[in-house]
């Protein structure tokens, strides 16, 4: 398999911890950020060292909040990215943004550097909600932010919306997509809330103290916001993710067709040459590691039948669906009818799934319009054991 062409990179600060979130992410108060930029060049310098970098051609800075860094450390960092890792004059170079952390000095920094999309954590345009999720923007904060973006002259612009929230209803999910959609943005992610171990919410949860939708208002959730984003002439493209045509993430559609990506900073995962990696979750850890080595917290091979299983699970999220061409490319001539026979025979047997005959003659598969909805169902089927 090639070198990677997509790099990921975390920047694990936030100015709080959302109710939430399980990701590596710190409130910013006291670390040592500095230090932190310092690690990841180092990190990085060992990266390229030992798997040399092809033409990147997606790059992705998450989080945490990468805009809580201030512009002479956003410029220093963005320096050091285009120092090491060769950037495609067309690439895409997305930031997370956390609207209220995007002033226009630091969007100029970012343009400067070489981001041109930004995707905002927005979740929702009600108050109220946001105060109980944990999120400390408001919705003025949102369009300011945006305005933001526009003036330094970004226009390749995407926000995440959630819904499953507690305390969230149908009507009050309709109106933040009705103000999401007058934005008039060219991309929107729409996910589901997911009560993660180790969050404030999976605590209340145990306890039986966060009030959930029930499962029917969350599908009606979900279908009110595939039809609204169609209407508003939003392609579908993959689970949760709608696009103006041009605009899908092409980063994450790396993900989704089981590419190779470098994987930097703290808690980052990669995967490259059939083996993925997580990195050491700690700021100061870290940190520390890089001085010697490569912060690796584990490497792991990836063996053929869990690398034939992630191309299923991961690309099916994709309503294109999966190429046969592909898998046989990835898989040195195997083929998906032989590989999954059962589970393939099955979702198609029950309408979840469908075939679809190209005009070169192959034949791929992708969720029906019956097994969008029922996706998990679907990706768990080609999961042995």
């Amino acid at each position: 398999m090639h070198a990677p062409r997509a790099l990921y990179i975390h920047i694990p600060f936030c100015t709080n911890k959302c109710h939430y979130c399980d990701f590596t992410s710190y409130v910013l108060k006291g670390q040592p950020v500095d230090e932190y930029l310092d690690a990841l060049e180092r990190e990085m310098a060992m990266t390229v060292e030992q798997l040399a970098p092809e033409i990147i051609h997606t790059v992705f800075v998450g989080g945490g909040t990468p805009t809580v860094l201030t512009p002479p450390q956003m410029e220093r960092f963005l320096s050091a990215v285009k120092r090491y890792f060769p950037i495609h004059p067309d690439a895409e170079f997305t930031m997370e943004a956390n609207p209220g952390t995007t002033d226009l000095d630091k969007l100029k920094a970012m343009k400067a550097g070489g981001v041109n999309r930004i995707s905002f954590g927005v979740q929702s345009f009600d108050n109220g909600l946001l105060e109980r999720i944990g999120r400390i923007h408001n919705v003025e904060d949102v369009y300011k932010s945006i305005e933001n973006a526009r003036l330094a002259g970004f226009n390749n612009l995407s926000i995440d919306l959630m819904f499953g929230l507690p305390g969230q209803t149908v009507e009050l999910l309709s109106d933040s997509v009705n103000r999401a959609l007058e934005l008039d943005l060219p991309h929107y992610s729409l996910y589901g809330l997911k009560v993660e171990e180790n969050t404030l919410f999976h605590a209340l949860y145990e306890r039986n103290e966060l009030p959930l939708p029930p499962e029917e208002d969350e599908l009606a959730m979900y279908m009110l916001l595939i039809d609204k984003l169609k209407a508003a002439g939003r392609e579908h493209y993959e689970i949760s993710n709608f696009a103006k045509p041009g605009f899908e993430s092409r980063h994450n559609t790396t993900y989704w067709r089981n590419e190779p990506y470098y994987g930097l900073g703290a808690g980052a995962h990669g995967y490259a040459k059939g083996q993925r990696h997580v990195n050491i979750k700690g700021v100061q850890p870290f940190i520390d590691a890089t001085v010697n080595r490569l912060p690796r917290l584990e490497t792991n091979e990836v063996p053929e039948e869990e690398a034939m299983e992630d191309f299923m699970m991961v690309g099916l999220r994709m309503l294109e669906g999966i190429s046969s061409e592909s898998f046989a490319q990835q898989f040195e001539g195997r083929t998906i009818e032989e590989v999954f026979a059962v589970p393939l025979n099955q979702m198609l047997d029950s309408g979840l799934m469908e075939r679809v005959e190209r005009s070169s003659g192959e034949v791929d598969y992708r969720l029906s319009e019956k097994g969008i909805p029922l996706g998990n169902e679907v990706f768990g089927a080609f999961i042995s054991g």
